[in-house]
């Protein structure tokens, strides 16, 4: 019981840290697996911007191609990058110690992260970088705040700075509301145009921490269905072997 209880407590602060800071309004996000143009999309955008830090060690290439209809040849030509195999998983050539070191700590393996963190988490994490210099990579987050990771979205996104909301009352402006992030238009993407980009990528996450969930739903149908149809047997067994004694 005592090596229980210590081990408890020694888990306080992992949890603390995973819960990533205050609690902040999530936005809502369409996850859609059935969706393979959002996540080719978002895997692109996944190779691209993300893969550099974070692996996806648990996932193969040729797995998430052949789900999500890429075929091998633009698999080969656009999404891998450093000579993989097909069958290879998803990883990078960052040494974790040189990461540790530039970071503060390795990045996260993010190949299940949307079931460690929800896929509104995650969503409303990429779209609430703002401008801070007093961070080491000028950026803050506030979803988790001081967050170790530089805005590697910000040529999409352009510049976030975080401002005061402020509304109407009795006819004046000035009354604070909160605060709330603005761009400055320079990004390659319109704000639209970015949350679109956003929820591709997290529809993708949530494709990788779980690539049987739409078979498994399927199957799961069959499975209901099958039982409410044994139990109408099973019932009628029931009476049967009751009919003498009622």
């Amino acid at each position: 019981m005592r090596k229980l209880i210590i081990a408890l407590f020694a888990l306080v602060p992992s949890l603390a840290l995973s819960a990533g800071g205050p609690s902040v309004p999530l936005d809502p996000v369409d996850i859609d697996l059935t969706d393979k143009a959002s996540i080719q999309n978002g895997m692109k955008i996944f190779m691209n911007y993300c893969l550099g830090c974070h692996q996806q060690q648990y996932q193969r290439y040729q797995r998430t191609a052949e789900d999500n209809g890429i075929s091998m040849e633009i698999l080969k030509e656009n999404l891998m990058f450093t000579g993989e195999k097909t069958g290879d998983h998803i990883k990078n050539s960052m040494p974790a110690k040189d990461a540790k070191e530039w970071f503060g700590s390795t990045p996260p393996d993010l190949t299940m992260v949307a079931r460690v963190r929800k896929p509104e988490w995650i969503y409303t994490y990429l779209r609430s970088f703002y401008v801070d210099p007093s961070r080491p990579f000028g950026v803050n987050n506030t979803v988790f705040p001081n967050v170790g990771m530089p805005h590697v979205l910000q040529s999409l996104q352009g510049i976030p700075t975080k401002v005061a909301a402020t509304a109407m009352v009795d006819g004046e402006e000035g009354v604070k509301q909160g605060e709330r992030i603005v761009v400055d238009g320079s990004g390659e993407l319109s704000p639209e145009e970015f949350d679109s980009a956003m929820r591709d990528l997290v529809n993708y996450l949530v494709y990788t921490a779980e690539p049987t969930r739409l078979q498994s739903e399927k199957l799961g149908t069959w499975v209901i269905g099958f039982l409410l149809i044994f139990f109408v047997f099973i019932y009628l067994l029931k009476k049967e072997y009751w009919r003498d004694v009622h």
